[in-house]
């Protein structure tokens, strides 16, 4: 029998130390706002994830340094047909990249997804003691006592970034010569790519949207930048005031959902059940 629930009642760090604890093998699926995740476990550990359309391989291979975008881009135009084991093993006789690199970016990829995950605090979940992840996917185990402490610490990071960082309708803009101060400074690959989309007409959003990254990514990012100096933040062009936007109930509160907030028995029914599985 399925165990399926609301992320509101039982977070996914407690999902993901009952199904570490239990030594539990199947696939817990969890949806929100318009976004799906599928991770999958083997006697308790992560071996395989995805959210969304995101996961094919040549784009695990580019993020990791292993492609450049255009080859990415060109295998994947050629690759409709192909499975993930048949597209690896086919880079991997062709001289293209090496079957650990093809471990390492899957591994990589994995993290990601499942790091994303920690910061959601609404979402139907459903675990399927019985499903696994396709015979063509690749997949990686990883110990989960990990993967947990670096989600936790990162969700605590995610929080405080958020106190400093709480609208990502703002748009950026360079400070006073930002060439000279970026010479003095070493930037990621992926700092360079928000700095290629900063201009007034791009907010927040948007530029993560365009590199594909999370909100704790581009926070993380857009906060070392203003905290060097490099930018500034600004209303995009084209802001609507909000007196010009539909106004909200008046007296509706705003609540973020904490982990007080925890229902005791719902998670202890939630904890019996899964380990019922």
């Amino acid at each position: 029998m399925a165990l399926k629930g609301n992320l509101r009642d039982f977070s996914t760090t407690q999902l993901l130390n009952l199904i570490n604890l239990a030594r539990k093998t199947g696939t817990l699926q969890i949806t929100t706002r318009g976004s799906a995740a599928q991770v999958c476990f083997k006697e308790g550990k992560l071996i395989y994830a995805t959210l969304g359309q995101d996961g094919h391989l040549a784009d695990m291979l580019q993020k990791v340094g292993k492609l450049t975008p255009d080859q990415a881009r060109t295998i994947r135009e050629h690759s409709a047909n192909q499975s993930e084991k048949a597209l690896g093993q086919m880079l991997i006789n062709a001289g293209k990249i090496s079957q650990n690199d093809v471990i390492q970016a899957a591994r990589v990829h994995m993290l990601d997804v499942i790091y994303r995950l920690f910061a959601w605090v609404e979402g139907d979940f459903r675990f399927e003691p019985t499903l696994a992840p396709a015979q063509d996917h690749i997949t990686v185990p990883i110990d989960l006592e990990n993967v947990i402490m670096e989600g936790s610490r990162r969700l605590k990071e995610f929080e405080r970034l958020q106190d400093e960082l709480p609208n990502l309708d703002m748009a950026l803009r360079f400070t006073d010569r930002p060439d000279t101060r970026l010479r003095n400074i070493s930037l990621s690959v992926e700092e360079w790519r928000v700095v290629s989309f900063i201009n007034p007409r791009n907010s927040i959003k948007q530029i993560a949207q365009f590199n594909n990254m999370s909100d704790f990514q581009i926070r993380k990012i857009v906060y070392g930048m203003l905290q060097a100096g490099l930018v500034e933040l600004i209303q995009p062009e084209g802001f609507v005031p909000p007196s010009a936007r539909p106004s909200a109930a008046p007296g509706a509160p705003s609540v973020k959902p904490t982990a007080s907030a925890v229902k005791r028995s719902v998670v202890t029914r939630l904890i019996d059940r899964i380990r019922r599985l």
